[in-house]
């Protein structure tokens, strides 16, 4: 058995053999962001695994977290190769760094996460707002509920944060 969800009309499965998946996807259906923080070195991880990547240690704790972060590096997607994409391009994936755990455990290490960039109420943001963000944009995150009580964690322009001047894009136009 498993989860059975859909993101644009698409199915979205994950097998109940797959609890740091179905976990992750479970808590963000519930609209909170939670990552796994190891027991044994106190560190965050993602994306959901069986063993910290800093220690090695398999035991771990659901820990909630603030999903507010800065825009990392993105890629826009002009020919978007699944049907249900195609009316909304141009439309953005995003890596966005969590400022939770920022700098840890070093310099350039961080918590980062993927997702689309969307509109507050969690639609795929039109070519308007595509073109206002780029890196060092400040973003919130926004579920998008599947079904079967699982979401899918995007981004949105954080009204309430300072935005720098000018984010950076790349040169396409």
């Amino acid at each position: 058995m498993s989860n059975k969800a859909e993101y644009l009309g698409m199915p979205v499965r994950i097998s109940d053999l797959d609890h740091e998946n179905r976990d992750f996807f479970t808590h963000c259906g519930s609209h909170q962001l939670h990552l796994q923080n190891c027991d044994d070195c106190d560190m965050l991880r993602y994306p959901p695994t069986t063993a910290c990547p800093f220690c090695a240690s398999p035991d771990a704790t659901w820990k909630p977290v603030e999903g507010k972060g800065t825009l990392y590096s993105y890629g826009e997607v002009h020919h978007a190769i699944q049907p249900q994409f195609r009316g909304h391009a141009p439309y953005l994936l995003l890596l966005v760094e969590l400022d939770t755990q920022k700098g840890r455990p070093g310099e350039f290490d961080g918590i980062r996460l993927t997702g689309n960039l969307v509109t507050p109420d969690g639609e795929l943001a039109p070519p308007e707002l595509v073109k206002q963000v780029g890196i060092g944009s400040r973003l919130r995150i926004v579920y998008c509920d599947m079904g079967d009580g699982l979401a899918t964690p995007n981004w949105t322009i954080d009204e309430d944060a300072e935005q720098p001047a000018t984010p950076w894009r790349y040169v396409i136009e």
